[in-house]
């Protein structure tokens, strides 16, 4: 049996030379003059610097591998998810950011704890080295569905807002009267996912999987890692738009019936 093949090792004159690629999007921004040669400029500093910088982080959190250093990183990386699926959004309500985070902390919790004590099987649940990545890729692709979920669900109530009233007035529950846009909100939040998984394979070769290839994995086991990883990505994207948007819904519920529609709040884009 052949040994797999060692890791090319990257040096910082090699990433140097990667970053000329840069010269083409900025190129192209100067040829028609859209403006974005700054921008691409700090967006690249700003990659160089947070990637290092975590870099050096994981690599502390994986040398002391204890939970009381894994926990809090894990609560800061889900209030950051929040943070950025709520901001994503052109309407929010008030507690949106408390409703994304217990959203994301659910659904993303029992998608990790499933993951790392039944299909893993880890010895200590809060091993970094598992945790932290698989919790980043859960939340990269959990706060994209859940955003798209609450922006549509709140764009639709606003958008047929004569049509829930007239549902109301007939009789019809606070509840089946949004019913049928809270259902097209969690399908729309679940779109991505479902893309990436008809797609793996045939169009895309997921980023996960093609690490551990150039890092010298057997392909059928990075293969089996990703697809872990995406019915993983699946059951928190499933769970999160769905738990959004009824918290969403209970924000929006007055006691008598009604939308309480002065609590969607336009975000100012300016």
């Amino acid at each position: 049996m052949s040994l797999p093949a060692p890791t090319i090792q990257l040096s910082a004159v090699d990433l140097t030379v990667a970053s000329l690629l840069l010269l083409v999007p900025a190129s192209v921004s100067l040829g028609l003059r859209l403006g974005l040669e700054k921008r691409l400029a700090i967006a690249g500093l700003r990659t160089v610097c947070q990637l290092m910088l975590i870099g050096l982080v994981l690599k502390w959190l994986f040398q002391l591998d204890r939970w009381y250093a894994v926990v809090p990183i894990l609560l800061i990386m889900l209030m950051s998810a929040a943070r950025a699926a709520v901001q994503r959004c052109e309407r929010s309500v008030p507690g949106a950011f408390g409703a994304a985070f217990f959203s994301l902390l659910v659904s993303s919790s029992l998608a990790l704890f499933s993951a790392t004590e039944l299909v893993l099987d880890l010895e200590n649940w809060a091993t970094a080295r598992y945790v932290i990545p698989l919790l980043g890729m859960l939340l990269g692709n959990g706060l994209t569905g859940i955003s798209l979920s609450l922006d549509r669900f709140l764009a639709d109530l606003e958008t047929h807002k004569a049509r829930v009233e007239a549902r109301l007035a007939l009789g019809a529950s606070l509840w089946d009267a949004v019913r049928p846009w809270l259902r097209d909100a969690a399908r729309t939040g679940m779109i991505p996912i479902l893309n990436a998984m008809t797609i793996v394979g045939l169009v895309s070769l997921p980023g996960m999987m093609t690490g551990q290839i150039l890092a010298g994995a057997d392909p059928m086991q990075a293969i089996s890692y990703q697809i872990l990883i995406l019915f993983m990505i699946a059951c928190t994207t499933a769970i999160g738009c769905i738990g959004l948007c009824l918290l969403t819904f209970r924000a929006l519920a007055h006691p008598e019936q009604r939308i309480r529609w002065d609590r969607i709040l336009r975000r100012d884009r300016a």
